[in-house]
């Protein structure tokens, strides 16, 4: 394994499909594997929406019975 000027340890064959595909994108190797560690970290962030809608969505019926309930109480004390 080579050690890159990051401090890991990469294969010599990973390493070097990692420079081919950059320079197949005009990139440096830095850029390209900035710009893959961007692309996970948006579809993290895109599942993770995807998570809490389907969170919300499921559990809608507590929290439109939970608001109910703050709402009646409201007006019953006013009244």
């Amino acid at each position: 394994m080579a050690k890159t000027q990051l401090g890991a340890r990469v294969d010599e064959d990973v390493a070097e499909l990692a420079r081919k595909r950059a320079a197949d994108l005009g990139l440096s190797v830095g850029d390209y594997l900035a710009r893959l560690v961007q692309d996970d970290a948006s579809g993290l962030r895109a599942r993770a929406v995807d998570a809490a809608a389907r969170f919300l969505a499921e559990h809608q019926a507590v929290f439109d019975e939970a608001e109910h309930s703050q709402q009646t109480r409201r007006g019953a004390r006013a009244a």
